[in-house]
């Protein structure tokens, strides 16, 4: 059987338009107060798949989203303060997180995707953001420990 040049390529963007179908949003607020406190993502953790994006939605004033350990070969992202963002997570791994303004209140989460390749680097992010936190200290180590290793 002769594939023709048309075929080749009609059938290179099905499959990349399938493949980008399957993919999901995963959606986190950045509020002042939710279930789990005061200054805080919501959810905290997040299990995505690898090419699933996360959009970051500004619900109270004041935040934003940076990236603090992500997976190697991952491309970390800094959003702007009273500015929703989203993130797209190729690479597997855990991906940490916090808000800037309010990283001492530990406004911080987790997100990990597939399996997590970087777990050893990610807990140390996580022992260092609990570390200088003045008050929710349980939270992140909390969401960590939902990771599946």
């Amino acid at each position: 059987m002769k594939v023709t040049f048309k075929q080749a390529v009609a059938v290179a963007a099905l499959t990349v338009l399938s493949s980008s179908a399957l993919a999901a949003e995963h959606v986190v607020e950045m509020k002042n107060s939710g279930a789990d406190g005061a200054m805080v993502f919501e959810p905290g953790y997040v299990n995505a798949d690898p090419g699933d994006t996360v959009k970051f939605v500004l619900v109270d004033q004041a935040h934003n989203s940076t990236s603090v350990e992500v997976p190697e070969g991952a491309e970390s992202w800094q959003g702007e303060i009273n500015e929703g963002i989203t993130v797209t997570v190729e690479e597997e791994g855990v991906y940490v997180y916090k808000c800037t303004p309010h990283a001492a209140l530990n406004m911080t989460g987790i997100i990990q995707v597939g399996e997590a390749t970087n777990y050893d680097s990610a807990k140390k992010a996580v022992d260092t953001l609990t570390e200088s936190a003045a008050t929710n200290k349980d939270r992140l180590t909390g969401y960590f420990e939902q990771v599946q290793k």
